[in-house]
């Protein structure tokens, strides 16, 4: 299995769920920040944003 196969079926198993992904990563943006010290806050922001990016992106695919 390679890479283009991978991203295959992520796209498949998301399809209609963005907004649950968005919701969960919320979710783990939340709980990994009460694990952290407060100045990785700002990069755990940063990588969620980028991630709800791509989502958006997948949506109007």
């Amino acid at each position: 299995m390679d890479i283009n196969d991978m991203v295959g079926k992520a796209r498949k198993a998301l399809d209609g769920r963005e907004d649950q992904a968005q919701d969960a990563l919320d979710k783990a943006a939340d709980l990994l920040k009460q694990r952290t010290d407060t100045p990785a806050d700002a990069t755990i922001d940063s990588v969620v944003e980028k991630a709800k990016d791509v989502l958006e992106q997948e949506k109007k695919r």
